[in-house]
Order: structure tokens, then C-alpha cells, then sequence
């Protein structure tokens, strides 16, 4: 799987010009076809999507094209999950969150228990995208609570990146999360 743009036109050129590459061996990705379609579930309705599939010219793996807005295996879209997580930060609960953004409590309980578990590296990796990617960085302070900080340096990390490069200004700091972890932000191996 490999993380794209949000824009079908953009990613079909860039197929269709041999500017993608193989995140296995670095060969060039080319069409092939298309994923099944899934339905995500976005703060207002519905969002269906039909991922491209992409196959590299040099070791022949194929590879699911997954739009930033959306994480490997998750019926909601990254904006959402992220809501839910930066609530948490703040001290919300799960039940609250849960009918605040019209979701099972089970399923918010889910995305909240899989990042906590994960909490200490998700905040190592996105300082680490923080320092690497800023111009003139500042880390997050941390806290008493690893989760917050954690949610903290996925914020940091994107403050970063847009002071860098722009244009991923606009985007959320959960379309960067998505992107950076190409995807598996909640996966159970992605760290």
C-alpha cells in the first residue's frame, strides 16, 4: 500500500508519466486497475472511494493507492479518527467523544486504546518528522500524559512541514499523519 494525494487526476498523471515510485524497490509504478470500492464515513455522510492499484515495472508487487484522507483498514476518515484522538488529548472520554461525533463507543474505543499502545513511538516518530522537516523547530514540551504529548508532536510535526513546504498547510495534521505513516497510523504494525 502506498499513500497518495487526495486528487484522482493528479495521481493518474502521475502514473501515467512513470513519476511514482515503488516504496519495495524504488522501480517505476504503473495502472493496474483498481481496488474494490469501500464506503468511509467522514464527519457529514459518506464518502465512496475505489483506491487505484499501482504495479511496479521492476519487481512486479502491486500496490494499493490509498488517499491521505483515509487509514489502512479504518471505515472513518482520518479527520474523524483525528477528532476523536484530540479530544482524548484534552481529556474527554470515550463515551462523550463517541456522541459527539456519532460514532459506536466500542469503535472509538478501539482507535483510542490502539494509539495509546503506540502512544511513546508515535511521539518519538513525529518529533523526529518535527526537528528534521522545521525550519527553525520547536518540540512540544511534554507532559505527564504520553497520549496528549503524542498528539502534540503529530500537531508539531505538521506546524513544521507547512512552515517548510506551504502547500501542506493545506491540508489537516491528520492527512500528514496519515501520509507520514503511509496509512498505519492505527495499524497494528506500522512502528
Amino acid at each position: 500500500m502506498l499513500t497518495v494525494g487526495a486528487d484522482v487526476a493528479e495521481v493518474e498523471s502521475r502514473l501515467a508519466s512513470g513519476d511514482m515510485e515503488c516504496p519495495v524497490c524504488g522501480g517505476v509504478l504503473a495502472p493496474w486497475g483498481w481496488a474494490r470500492e469501500r464506503v468511509l464515513r467522514s464527519g457529514s455522510g459518506v464518502v465512496r472511494l475505489r483506491p487505484r492499484r499501482a504495479r511496479c515495472g521492476g519487481c512486479g508487487g502491486s500496490h494499493v493507492l490509498l488517499p491521505v484522507f483515509a487509514l489502512f483498514r479504518r471505515v472513518d476518515l482520518a479527520e474523524v479518527i483525528g477528532a476523536a484522538l484530540v479530544a482524548k488529548a484534552a481529556g474527554a472520554g470515550a463515551r462523550a467523544i463517541a456522541a459527539r461525533l456519532g460514532r459506536p463507543v466500542d469503535t472509538v474505543r478501539g482507535w483510542l486504546r490502539r494509539f495509546a499502545g503506540r502512544a511513546e513511538q508515535i511521539r518519538a516518530y513525529f518529533t523526529v518528522l518535527l526537528v528534521d522537516a522545521g525550519v527553525d523547530p520547536v518540540p512540544p514540551a511534554a507532559t505527564a500524559a504520553v497520549f496528549a504529548d503524542a498528539v502534540s508532536a503529530v500537531a508539531g510535526a505538521w506546524v513544521a512541514v507547512s512552515s517548510r513546504w506551504p502547500h501542506v498547510g493545506e491540508v489537516s495534521p491528520w492527512h500528514l499523519a496519515a501520509a507520514a505513516s503511509h496509512g498505519r497510523l492505527l495499524a497494528p504494525h506500522w512502528l
